[in-house]
């Protein structure tokens, strides 16, 4: 899975994220009291201007921390839900159950990886439906009620502003949680039985191997084809067996009676739905020279996430792992390694290209590897390469002490110095991964590429420990959540849009804040100049002419202009950028559907960023409101 926004641990994150909130937050409500002062001063001159504006913010205050009524909100909540069900707005739920009856016209369960494909689905389909109830509840709800004036019925009576949007918003916020909740509890078994099958297992098709993992006299054959694959089966003298893994899954196997009336029994597959808790590193590279680099090379791919070595090169993927300890992993270090691969060459394209694992100890610069394995690259679906450091390393393929070379202004800096280099750790034939290895909890991960002519390319989420496998269920409600979140959101840009817009036009505007946060990260690189052909206008008109977005274009005026003009663009880009939630870094449906356990550091940093968003939205919406004349 591609991780390309890795968020920080939560203690990195909280203070400059809240610097950086409370810093725009100060820009826009100074530039909001100035727009509303402009507005008043043209009525009624500056100076009454400024006396209405600090009333209407000390009368803010009062209603929302003052004479908040919490009772009649939850009152304004119920009727936002009884106004739901009677706009049937439970349709939406019925649509996820006819997708759901016709999913299996486009769901290959003999695909690769039928898991990824049954869970993409259901919480993609799952997003779009919230996300279409999210933006129609929260954008034509109060339209509609002053068009009807039954919202007369709610503001002559001693009911504040405040009161009405965290009304609106929490009862609409507790009819897309049932909903979701249905769509979540129908999607879990869904998968569950779309993957759900069994494979039969013929005692004809068992045959004695002469070497076999395990005792003697084991049987060996392929059970029968289900879902488009087969698995094979090793079964020894005790009827005791085990299934290898097909297409990312396993069965149990039972033996049922003996000698010529045995059977076997398949069980359902297991390994599908897992939920994998990674330890990550911190990646480094060494380049074919044995310099220390930050960036791995760049083979020409316009994606530039991962960065390659050389192969048949002292080059190396290096990751530096913390914190280990023979309690956290008492007989090794399980990892798992996804790696991308450039071939100069193809020659046979089937034949799988060398590479080699080693651990290094930071300090003492020993080396030693463990393992030669292959690699296979795919284009659509990623080798996941298991791999395993043992506790105890007995006679392994090298031995050696490599001194890390970095340069700095002074010069090669070597890490170990020469003068604490000891060859004689070198002559040992057994090794202790936490004794040897180790320096405090701080061990290296090398992986090198073997072959000349080809080339490794990884990034830092590529290798990690597998730790252990958390609950599946809890995951799934993570990401459920995740999508509650993103719900919430647009809620409030909805009916914030819906106090000052009619409906059609409030719809419109919270789909330009669903678009924009979910292309932020863009757009904050297209403001920073940190992508290819310029900015806004450069590239446009690099695509008018057909310009080539790495070539510089011609000097001269227009040049000049257009550059004048993305710095202006620019400014304006980030400013816009500053205020859009980041919705597209709240799905994690991927982290899901590839097995892989959502951290709860990043559930409360997303929490916090959705409050951090939804309360300024909802004070806005308050002074719209306010500015707003019901009876019109």
């Amino acid at each position: 899975m591609v991780i390309e926004n890795l968020l920080p641990p939560f203690p990195q994150w909280f203070l400059p994220a809240l610097g950086i909130w409370i810093g725009v937050l100060a820009l826009v409500a100074l530039v909001g009291f100035f727009l509303g002062w402009l507005v008043v001063a043209l009525e009624r001159g500056p100076r009454e201007a400024l006396v209405r504006n600090w009333q209407a913010v000390v009368q803010a205050l009062d209603d929302f921390v003052r004479r908040l009524s919490l009772k009649r909100a939850h009152g304004l909540a119920y009727l936002a839900v009884k106004e739901s069900i009677r706009r049937r707005v439970i349709a939406v739920f019925v649509v996820f159950l006819v997708l759901l009856m016709f999913a299996g016209w486009h769901i290959d369960p003999a695909s690769r990886e039928p898991a990824v494909l049954y869970l993409n689905f259901v919480l993609s389909s799952t997003t779009y439906l919230m996300l279409l109830l999210a933006l129609f509840i929260g954008s034509f709800s109060l339209p509609t009620d002053i068009r009807n004036r039954t919202i007369h019925t709610v503001v002559t009576k001693p009911v504040r502003a405040s009161e009405i949007i965290l009304g609106r918003l929490s009862g609409f916020a507790w009819v897309t949680t049932f909903i979701l909740v249905g769509m979540g509890v129908v999607s879990y078994f869904f998968v569950i039985f779309g993957l759900n099958h069994r494979h039969a297992l013929p005692a004809a098709n068992l045959q004695p191997v002469a070497e076999a993992p395990g005792e003697t006299g084991t049987l060996t054959g392929l059970t029968a084809p289900a879902f488009g694959h087969r698995h094979r089966v090793y079964v020894d003298a005790d009827g005791r067996g085990r299934v290898e893994v097909a297409r990312g899954h396993y069965h149990s196997i039972r033996m049922i009676g003996s000698g010529p009336e045995a059977r076997y029994e398949i069980g359902p597959p297991e390994g599908f739905l897992l939920a994998r808790v990674p330890v990550y590193g911190r990646l480094e590279f060494r380049d074919r020279d044995g310099l220390d680099t930050d960036k791995g090379l760049n083979v020409g791919d316009e994606w530039t996430y991962r960065g390659y070595i050389q192969g048949a090169s002292p080059a190396a993927l290096i990751w530096t792992f913390s914190g280990l300890t023979p309690q956290r992993f008492p007989t090794g270090l399980p990892l798992e390694l996804t790696l991308g691969v450039f071939r100069t060459h193809k020659g046979n394209i089937e034949k799988p290209v060398l590479g080699s694992i080693a651990v290094r100890n930071p300090r003492t610069g020993l080396y030693v590897e463990t393992e030669i394995f292959e690699s296979k690259e795919f284009a659509e679906v990623p080798e996941i390469k298991r791999l395993f450091v043992p506790r105890t390393i007995i006679n392994p393929p090298s031995v050696q002490i490599i001194q890390r070379k970095k340069n700095t202004v002074e010069g090669i800096v070597l890490s170990p110095p020469n003068e604490d280099v000891r060859m004689e750790l070198t002559q040992k034939r057994e090794f202790d991964l936490y004794e040897d290895l180790c320096d405090n909890g701080r061990v290296e991960v090398w992986i090198r590429c073997i072959e000349p002519g080809q080339y490794f390319g990884a990034a830092q989420p590529d290798l990690y420990i597998r730790a252990r496998d958390a609950s599946f269920i809890v995951n799934m409600f993570k990401a459920c959540y995740g999508i509650w979140l993103v719900t919430l959101i647009v809620l409030a840009y909805g009916i914030t849009a819906s106090t000052f817009l009619s409906a059609p036009v409030a719809m419109v505007a919270t789909i330009g804040v669903l678009v924009g946060g979910l292309f932020r990260d863009f757009v904050i690189k297209l403001a920073l100049g940190q992508t290819y052909g310029g900015g806004p206008f450069e590239s446009l008109y690099r695509l008018v002419t057909q310009e080539n977005v790495m070539s510089e274009l011609e000097p001269g005026l227009g040049t000049l202009l257009l550059k004048m003009a993305d710095v202006i663009a620019r400014g304006f880009l980030f400013a816009v950028a500053s205020i859009l939630p980041p919705l597209g870094q709240f799905g994690w449906s991927d982290w899901v559907a590839h097995g892989f356990d959502i951290p709860w550091e990043h559930v409360l940093i997303r929490t916090l960023q959705t409050l951090a968003f939804v309360g300024p939205v909802i004070v806005a919406g308050y002074f719209f409101l306010r500015a707003r004349e019901i009876a019109e």
